[in-house]
């Protein structure tokens, strides 16, 4: 009976969701969900792909800045957990087949903060870097991306924060995130550095 009433629910909420919020989407792929609560700003500028599951507690922040027009791209297959946090104000793409544990942080941007005589929340926010998340990356529980990008087949560790470039098959932890570990080709095993 339990499963009954939870399928007819996902049913009801799917419809609701169809009807009131995936067209203001620049693209909102089939058999994709956005659970609520959630937060949506800009959606003009989020395209999100097919197969593409997002869990609660989730906020979408793309907007323009010195009128450069954001682009926030969700690809097709993408699992994001409870609590995830996007900030874009240029270009951030994560793509196909990536894992996104719960609490991750991306952006795109952050505070200027170098006028010690204006409080930082009112300084002006600046582009720092394109951010790509590789395909079938993993980033994992409570993992900050800021102006970086993560090469495809990675694992991100829980806690770290990335603020430079990660290469393909790579692990890397720590704050600020270094490789710890990656994939030889030659020898077709994941190695220590």
């Amino acid at each position: 009976m339990l499963e009954l009433i939870q399928t007819i629910n996902n049913k009801i909420y799917k419809l609701f969701f169809l009807i009131f919020y995936s067209k203001s989407f620049n693209k909102f792929g089939s058999n994709s969900t956005l659970r609520f609560p959630f937060e949506i700003n800009g959606a003009k500028f989020i395209s999100i792909g097919n197969k593409v599951h997002i869990q609660t507690n989730s906020w979408f922040l793309a907007f323009k800045n010195k009128n450069v027009t954001p682009s926030l791209i969700i690809e097709d297959n993408v699992y994001v957990g409870r609590g995830f946090h996007v900030v874009c104000i240029k270009d951030i793409k994560i793509k196909e087949n990536v894992l996104i544990s719960d609490n991750v942080y991306i952006s795109d941007n952050l505070h200027e903060y170098k006028n010690i005589n204006i409080p930082i929340k009112e300084q002006e926010v600046i582009f720092k870097n394109n951010v790509i998340i590789g395909e079938n990356t993993w980033l994992g529980e409570n993992v900050c991306v800021i102006g970086a990008q993560v090469g495809r087949h990675c694992v991100i560790g829980a806690n770290s924060v990335v603020l430079s470039d990660i290469p393909d098959y790579s692990v890397a932890v720590g704050s600020p995130a270094k490789v710890v570990k990656q994939f030889n080709q030659k020898t077709n095993k994941w190695e220590r550095l």
